[in-house]
């Protein structure tokens, strides 16, 4: 709702071995990118004068990010992880690339990479981490989880000991979270199906209090008995954490007021 000049930049192309397209100068080069860049100036300066929509404010913010990434080193070096002391590649794991049809490859170098992203001044780094549509067939619950998770658990284990070692985690929050939770029965196929009465997150750094259970779902597991937590509360505490005021206000792209959070929310009591 904020407009194409706050869209993310794809650093990680959706296919194993292919290079996002919008950071690659494919051929040209960079004398070049600097003369297209004077031409672009030129025919923005026209094309101000007639646009009064705003799509031209969010495009020259999207042009300047891109310019700054194209010229600059600093995101190229975070992203050479041959940059990186072998021993600390080492404790994130081992990739297991195959590209899997309706989710992410197991890549956990990528926890590596956020956290040096971080280091070169990314504000907000989001990854997934595998595929979870674990139906049955060739996903079928309990064999895939007993190579996912372990995999899961040291890469971000590793990160969170990184930023740790760092000093970096009381300036960085880590959320990790899933859409949906998974059924407490088990299906025909030996496997879980889709839940979303209940699920968790699990939250690190950020100066939280962290080391704790909060809520609990009843016997069975199948919807929130204790302390309930919703997904407001947690956005409301990674707010707090970044130093945004709750009650401030952010206006879309037709100028319409919009609150970051349900009005009335506050971030996890127990963790601030």
């Amino acid at each position: 709702m904020l407009g194409p000049k706050h869209q993310p930049v794809q650093l990680v192309a959706k296919e194993i071995g292919k290079k996002p397209e919008g950071l690659a100068l494919q051929g040209i080069t960079l004398e070049r990118l600097k003369d297209r860049k004077r031409l672009l100036k030129s025919m923005d300066k026209f094309r101000r004068s007639i646009d009064n929509t705003g799509v031209m404010d969010g495009l020259d913010s999207a042009t300047q990010q891109a310019m700054g990434i194209l010229t600059s080193s600093k995101l190229v070096d975070a992203m050479d992880l041959s940059k990186e002391d072998p021993r600390i590649v080492k404790r994130y794991g081992q990739d297991i690339t195959k590209y899997q049809r309706d989710g992410a490859p197991k890549i956990v170098t990528n926890f590596l990479l956020a956290r040096r992203l971080v280091e070169a001044g990314a504000r907000v780094v989001s990854m997934n981490y595998s595929r979870w549509d674990w139906h049955g067939g060739d996903g079928m619950n309990f064999p895939r989880s007993r190579q996912e998770m372990p995999l899961l658990d040291q890469g971000l284990s590793a990160l969170l000991e990184d930023l740790h070692q760092r000093g970096m985690d009381r300036d960085v929050s880590v959320v990790v979270w899933g859409e949906f939770g998974r059924t407490p029965k088990i299906n025909k196929n030996n496997s879980r199906d889709h839940w979303p009465q209940v699920s968790y997150a699990l939250l690190a750094g950020g100066g939280m209090r962290t080391g704790q259970v909060i809520g609990a779902t009843n016997r069975l597991g199948e919807h929130a008995k204790d302390r309930p937590v919703t997904f407001q509360e947690v956005w409301a505490t990674l707010y707090h954490n970044m130093g945004i005021d709750l009650n401030s206000r952010i206006f879309d792209v037709s100028g319409r007021p919009q609150y970051l959070v349900e009005p009335g929310t506050r971030p996890i009591r127990e963790l601030i």
